[in-house]
């Protein structure tokens, strides 16, 4: 998701963003201990995108 579209969002919004991210992060961890990880590129876009929601969460407050 683009910064533009993150900064519309609210802190709560924000929150369920980051709770998914999560997710997804540890799902490719998975594949990746597996072997299954096709595309290894998506574990840093997730990893950046949840710092670039908490960096948001942070100004907000």
């Amino acid at each position: 998701m683009e910064l533009k579209q993150l900064r519309q969002k609210s802190a709560d919004e924000l929150k369920a963003h980051l709770a998914e991210l999560h997710k997804e992060r540890f799902a490719l961890r998975m594949q990746k201990a597996t072997g299954q990880l096709a595309k290894t590129h998506e574990a840093r876009r997730v990893r950046r995108e949840i710092a670039r929601v908490n960096t948001l969460l942070g100004q907000k407050k």
